[in-house]
């Protein structure tokens, strides 16, 4: 049967009431905003989650690394070394001193060895860093200066000379009338002269993520090499001296009481040298 002619009529009334009229969802804009918020919620919580797990990354606060290290200040061969042992303990064998001491276990034994036994997680993981070391032993260093602790280092393994210059800065300090530059080199193998890295900047975040380096400070023209500091020669003996023993039962490695790496060879002369040296005047402008 045909539609009638009214019915017709009332479609297209109908029709035509429903022009430009928008298909909003039930509830209006409110489902669609939550939805947004708990994606973006969700989103910020799986970052937090991978940005807090704790990473997997040596040292460790059981670990016991040693590295030799030394700062050449205008002169050929390393030249100064702090000094100051740090590591205290009281009555109870429980850790006292300074709190960057204390929260860190970076020390050193006025020895030329940074002795890296971590105490928390201010010098474990990620947070190993040569700036730990510096804190302990009061040096300042930006990328273009370096300022040592008064009263707190020697000189050519003996007192330093009361107009030892305490500071050094591109642009207004100079070896012997020569522009200077301020590098830190790292070694990977204390024994091996080859396996240098050279840094320019950013030196209080330098990783100490391994047994064994070698470092050195530099103040020193660009026509100087830089080189491996005296202590490197025999850093495993001198690590060797603060190596708490094994553990009943536990295996002794074949260096008795050392964490250090071994190496059949000997050492080169650049890294053996222990020789005498002479530091050029350091001398500031103006």
């Amino acid at each position: 049967m045909a539609p009638s002619s009214s019915s017709t009529k009332k479609a297209a009334r109908l029709a035509q009431k429903g022009k430009g009229r928008r298909v909003r969802f039930q509830g209006g804009t409110l489902f669609p905003l939550v939805v947004a918020i708990v994606l973006v919620l969700g989103l910020g919580l799986v970052v937090y989650a991978r940005a807090s797990r704790p990473e997997d990354v040596a040292p460790y606060a059981s670990d016991h690394w040693h590295g030799a290290y030394g700062f050449q200040l205008c002169s050929d061969q390393p030249n100064v070394q702090l000094t100051g042992n740090i590591e205290e303990v009281d009555a109870n064998g429980n850790l006292v001193g300074t709190e960057a001491y204390v929260t860190s276990g970076v020390h050193s034994h006025d020895d030329g060895v940074i002795h890296w036994h971590p105490t928390g997680s201010r010098a474990t993981g990620r947070d190993a860093q040569l700036g730990v070391f510096f804190e302990n032993y009061g040096i300042e260093i930006s990328d273009t200066k370096l300022e040592l602790p008064a009263g707190g280092f020697t000189v050519d393994g003996g007192p330093a000379p009361e107009d030892f210059p305490l500071v050094y800065e591109e642009g207004e300090t100079e070896c012997d009338g020569e522009d200077a530059r301020l590098t830190v080199v790292v070694w990977e193998n204390h024994l091996d002269p080859g396996s240098s890295q050279v840094y320019t900047s950013s030196f209080d975040d330098i990783p100490f993520d391994k047994d064994g380096l070698a470092i050195t400070i530099a103040f020193v023209p660009n026509d100087v090499d830089v080189v491996l500091p005296p202590s490197a020669a025999n850093l495993q003996e001198l690590g060797a001296q603060d190596t708490p023993p094994p553990a009943a039962g536990e295996t002794v490695p074949s260096e008795a009481g050392t964490s250090v790496p071994t190496d059949s060879s000997e050492p080169t002369e650049s890294s053996a040298s222990t020789s005498e040296t002479t530091a050029s005047t350091a001398t500031t402008e103006g």
